[in-house]
């Protein structure tokens, strides 16, 4: 009996962080503004393990969709955590970590296949650039 209630109680705990990328985005409406943070990184970095996993199966076409969900979702994560004042730092090393493994996926790249990569990189460093000045913003003297 113990033994059934402890993989029932670790089941669940498996389903709730194992969340799809759609059921994620239906959460971020019920959310607080801060947690909302969380959930559009979440989704961010779900959705670059799957525009990696296309992109280096070949099917470039089929990863824009989720290469464009990660663009999105940083942006979102930036915009809801300036309006909080809360989670900037860890948001921006996020989108730092994101920034890197979309770079050494463009270094797997040819010529023809970088372009997205590139303005999606181009994106989240303006995400960051942002996230760093609201962090470190200069007072007037």
């Amino acid at each position: 009996m113990v033994l059934l209630l402890g993989l029932a109680t670790a089941a669940g705990a498996r389903r709730h962080t194992e969340l799809t990328v759609e059921e994620l985005k239906a959460r971020i409406a019920a959310a607080s503004v801060p947690d909302r943070v969380h959930l559009c990184l979440e989704i961010a970095q779900k959705q670059l393990v799957e525009t990696a996993k296309l992109y280096s199966a070949g099917e470039i076409e089929q990863g824009q969709s989720p290469l464009q969900d990660v663009v999105t979702y940083s942006e979102l994560a930036r915009d809801y955590s300036i309006q909080s004042h809360k989670h900037q730092k860890q948001t921006e090393i996020a989108v730092r970590a994101m920034t890197r493994k979309l770079n050494d996926l463009e270094h797997t790249l040819g010529q023809p296949d970088q372009p997205p990569i590139k303005n999606a990189m181009d994106r989240l460093e303006r995400v960051r650039d942002d996230l760093l000045a609201s962090m470190f913003k200069k007072e007037e003297k």
